[in-house]
């Protein structure tokens, strides 16, 4: 996996003074990058978010998703930890890209959810690669994750990749009437962990 660090610099939010960090996949063009703060190198635990470009949910506010709700609430939580990772991954769409994330909507629009629509466009239904974190999470000494996540394949595909999980937290932020079916949809289609049914889990 050709990941490699190009440069960082101090990042100040609303939230935090983070640091950025500018990765490169070599492989397909992509820029990803990473926001840190406090000493996450220790060999402890460190909160993380592992997100997935939404330009539509995280800079244009659309309620068609909860994206851009789990960004603001995930940065809030590491701030308020004063220590954590969020990687931020150029994967839009779930990995179709906007244009096709946009005729994905038209479809749905049409009365497809979110899965059949990417499948009407010739798509699986979640084309995400989560490779690309474990070399941006070893160089900066990230060695296990406290992961805000309600996708349990999320977990299982960092697992595969030789990172430690030791803890599964539930992230379910941003419900509203326009996104009702398409959080439907994760949970019984994708089998996205939603609902109070579903509390902290340990994965020790």
């Amino acid at each position: 996996m050709a990941v490699v660090f190009v440069a960082a610099s101090k990042l100040p939010t609303p939230f935090a003074e983070f640091t950025m960090h500018g990765f490169l996949d070599e492989e397909t063009g992509k820029e990803h990058i990473a926001l840190t703060l406090g000493e996450i190198a220790d060999g402890e635990p460190v909160l993380a978010r592992l997100h997935s470009e939404c330009l539509t949910g995280d800079a244009l506010f659309s309620q068609r998703c909860d994206c851009g709700a789990q960004l603001h609430a995930a940065l809030q939580a590491i701030a308020a930890e004063g220590r954590g990772v969020l990687l931020y991954l150029r994967q839009e769409g779930r990995g179709i890209g906007l244009l096709n994330k946009i005729r994905a909507y038209q479809l749905q629009d049409g009365g497809a959810d979110t899965v059949e629509a990417n499948e009407l466009l010739g798509f699986a239904a979640d084309l995400r690669d989560y490779s690309i974190c474990k070399p941006m999470l070893d160089y900066l000494g990230v060695k296990s994750l406290k992961l805000m996540t309600n996708n349990p394949r999320k977990v299982s595909a960092m697992k595969g990749f030789g990172v430690l999980i030791s803890e599964r937290k539930p992230l379910q932020v941003g419900e509203n009437p326009y996104n009702a079916l398409y959080l439907a949809t994760k949970a019984d289609k994708l089998g996205h962990l939603l609902g109070r049914q579903h509390q902290d889990e340990h994965h020790d």
